[in-house]
């Protein structure tokens, strides 16, 4: 039976999100249930649809709730990593990724049904992660305005991304590849001294 009178609708979505970001980090994405995450919340699955609108909107929440710890991780590795910021950056980038593997894959891996759309903060949080490493690129760069520096720094959490994924995946052991955190901090590195 839900308990529909005990929360306000922003407790409701707090709560939600919270089941719902355990049981993925338990289950993965394809075996998420929106049932499921009713259930331990205490109420019913429709209570989800009135929440957020959708299975997929809820996803996304979770998701974007994701994001903001893994800004919040990358923070706390930047302030205690020392002078070599990029280094930081990019073992911190893998350390996420391996300590909370399907967490890290669904976000990846989910996509909003056709006409669905997040709430902006939703946006705002996941806009904080990139705004770290583009801060941190611009700093190690020459110079610091240079008018691509933007994408140039969605650019290389792509290369980041591709070498993590590798990783998570396992494809980098079949493919016996020894270092790919040194593998990707290499590439970081090249593509900023490129830039001088």
């Amino acid at each position: 039976m839900g308990r529909r009178s005990d929360h306000t609708r922003e407790e409701l979505r707090a709560l939600l999100i919270a089941e719902g970001h355990k049981l993925l980090a338990e289950q993965g994405l394809a075996k998420f249930s929106g049932r499921e995450v009713a259930k331990r919340a205490g109420y019913s699955v429709g209570t989800i649809y009135n929440v957020f609108g959708s299975l997929d909107r809820l996803i996304g929440a979770i998701n974007s709730h994701t994001f903001s710890l893994w800004a919040d991780f990358l923070r706390q590795r930047l302030n205690e990593g020392g002078e070599d910021r990029i280094r930081s950056l990019v073992e911190g980038y893998f350390d996420f990724a391996l300590a909370h593997p399907n967490l890290w894959s669904a976000i990846y891996d989910h996509r909003l049904a056709e006409g669905e759309q997040l709430d902006e903060a939703d946006y705002d949080q996941r806009a904080a992660l990139t705004a770290i490493v583009e801060k941190e690129l611009r700093a190690a760069l020459p110079n610091p305005d240079m008018p691509e520096a933007a994408r140039f720094a969605r650019s290389l959490i792509a290369t980041v991304h591709g070498h993590c994924s590798y990783v998570v995946t396992g494809t980098f052991a079949l493919l016996e590849e020894p270092d790919p955190v040194g593998s990707a901090l290499a590439r970081v590195r090249e593509c900023l001294a490129a830039q001088s």
